[in-house]
């Protein structure tokens, strides 16, 4: 890897973890860069150890501002977990395209939800997931994110903050120790499938530690609402990486 390869992955590495930590799709940004470098099936797994340390300082980050939910995050993180194992799994074996165009669409949704009803993204409000619905999408969501991971931020966050009742902060906040949890599991299996390219992995990890950091600090402070728009923009911009490029 040269030094300009090594800039790029950094600078992509700080936009992904900061997009990440406050909405999803940050992986759009930097899938693309790692796949010319090493091949679509290295990309997935080697991206994985920048998802788990920028999500475990992002965790560090909301848990000493006290916006970690820990009572949400401990029913949730094992179905989410179990999910990821299976899907990181599957991605080992087969090719994730249509997977990645068919999520296109749900973030859309999820972007128009945001923008028309405000209300629900920054309002704490009665969950409405009940068991055993709550366990079930959490295991898909989680397979989701073993399988891809690019994107799976939005569907966290609309099971937290739309079926979980939190708002965007908190959803937040669960979301990153969520993945943090998960990615450990996700990495592990990725690694042991020879898929992870560590010298990468870990210069990318610095960027994302990076903006997660920035980013996570920044949601604490300005709330719910700046992290709505965010969300919005992150969005429609994976959104259309997606289903176009």
């Amino acid at each position: 890897m040269s030094l300009g390869a090594g800039l790029v992955l950094f600078l992509a590495g700080v936009a992904a973890g900061f997009v990440n930590t406050v909405a999803g799709g940050g992986s759009a940004i930097t899938i693309p860069i790692l796949v010319e470098m090493v091949g679509a099936t290295v990309a997935n797994g080697t991206n994985r150890v920048a998802i788990l340390l920028a999500n475990v300082v992002a965790s560090l980050n909301f848990a000493r501002g006290g916006a970690v939910p820990w009572r949400v995050v401990r029913v949730l993180v094992l179905p989410a977990t179990l999910g990821a194992a299976g899907g990181a799994w599957v991605a080992t074996q087969i090719e994730a395209d249509v997977m990645r165009r068919v999520f296109a669409v749900v973030i859309l949704f999820v972007a128009v939800s945001v923008v028309l009803r405000p209300s629900r993204w920054v309002e704490e409000r009665q969950a409405v997931l009940r068991q055993p619905w709550t366990t079930v999408a959490f295991i898909a969501i989680g397979f989701y994110g073993g399988f891809v991971q690019a994107g799976v931020g939005f569907l966290l966050l609309a099971g937290l903050v739309l079926g979980g009742g939190l708002d965007l902060v908190t959803g937040n906040a669960a979301k990153v120790v969520i993945i943090a949890v998960y990615s450990t599991v996700a990495l592990t299996i990725f690694a042991g499938a020879s898929q992870v390219d560590v010298a990468l992995g870990l210069t990318l990890a610095a960027g994302n530690s990076t903006g997660a950091f920035i980013s996570s600090r920044l949601a604490m402070r300005r709330g719910a609402g700046w992290v709505r728009w965010i969300l919005v923009v992150a969005a429609v911009a994976a959104a259309v990486r997606m289903l176009f490029f």
